[in-house]
């Protein structure tokens, strides 16, 4: 494949505004009433009832109507329990903080999680885990790169390429390994973001996999990724967690994970009008490369209008922040407000 182009971002961030069996119960009918003649019986031929009670020879007594069985009503078959996420449960947050790495086998560039073996990342994001639960349970991530946008258009025009299944199940069998969650981050190109995200369903109906989006490769027609940012609405990730929210559904599964990654107010539009889901945690991740206070300020730009149904992300670079200054630290992560409920590095 093309070298990806995402592998050679390297910009700083802007100084300024950058969710038994079926029991049926038959009830049976008695008949009522009972057949034979008048006179049979042990009363006496002399008694008055018997004599007022006689009836004509031959005549018989009128068969009794039968009662209608009623039809039986199926008793519906209970709920089964939902599937639960690798450490349990069926709910995100409060009860989880994510921390992951991000990446993608075909180049150490696109990320930590693409760099030696995968065992031994899980490894890293477990050890920085326990400093930045902050008094939650740590749910390692491994955020992979699943649509990997590139600098040419390809057979089909869309500037991306799609990760094989092979690798995408090498990554979820190292995630379960583990008890943790396997992301998958979708690069569109100029494909659509949404078109792309059900595309991956086949995995999607599994309980411990979630969506990542980086709007910012999300390009028109007429833009070259690298040259202008992408761009995507609150209300495409609507649709992306609707989408979602109905498999988790259909499937009986745990609540998903929605990520999308921003490193610009410019990249995401109408935040506001992310709706609540049931099934989907949408979270906005704070992307770009920056100093600690570039990073913080950014931060608590984006983190101004967010929205009580989109819950607060952070993303970390291990060597291009370092460029500019050091590496933030768990506790400097820890005190941003709202503390960030994924943390993500790179």
């Amino acid at each position: 494949m093309d070298r990806p182009l995402s592998e050679r971002r390297r910009r700083p961030l802007p100084q300024r505004p950058v969710r038994l069996g079926v029991v049926v119960a038959v009830s049976a009918a008695l008949l009522a009433g009972c057949s034979g003649s008048p006179g049979a019986g042990t009363t006496s031929s002399d008694s008055p009832q018997a004599t007022s009670s006689s009836a004509p020879t031959g005549a018989t007594s009128p068969s009794p109507t039968p009662t209608p069985s009623p039809t039986p009503s199926p008793t519906p078959s209970p709920t089964p329990d939902p599937l639960e996420l690798p450490r349990g449960g069926v709910e995100l947050f409060p009860e989880y903080r994510l921390v992951g790495f991000s990446g993608h086998p075909y180049s150490a560039g696109l990320g930590r999680l693409g760099i030696g073996a995968i065992d031994e990342r899980v490894a890293e994001i477990e050890a920085l885990g326990a400093e930045l639960a902050g008094g939650r349970t740590v749910m390692p991530v491994l955020e992979l790169i699943a649509v990997v946008v590139q600098a040419a258009p390809g057979d089909d025009g869309a500037y991306r390429t799609r990760t094989s299944d092979d690798i995408i199940g090498e990554y979820l069998e190292a995630a379960r390994r583990h008890d943790g969650m396997l992301l998958l981050n979708v690069q569109p190109g100029r494909a659509g973001m949404a078109d792309e995200v059900r595309a991956l369903e086949k995995w999607l109906v599994h309980p411990d996999v979630g969506v990542a989006i980086d709007p910012e490769w999300d390009i028109t027609g007429e833009q070259l990724p690298g040259l202008a940012y992408g761009h995507t609405t609150g209300e495409e990730i609507n649709e992306i967690a609707a989408y979602l929210d109905d498999l988790v559904t259909e499937k009986n599964l745990p609540q998903k994970p929605l990520i999308f990654h921003q490193v610009a107010p410019g990249v995401v539009s109408n935040v506001a009008a992310i709706q609540e889901y049931e099934g989907v945690e949408v979270i906005r991740s704070v992307d770009g490369i920056g100093a600690p206070h570039m990073k913080i300020e950014t931060y608590n730009l984006l983190m101004k209008d967010l929205p009580p149904t989109v819950h607060a992300g952070f993303k970390l670079f291990f060597e291009e922040d370092v460029v500019l200054g050091p590496l933030m630290t768990p506790p400097e992560v820890l005190a941003l407000v709202p503390r960030p409920e994924y943390i993500l590095y790179e």
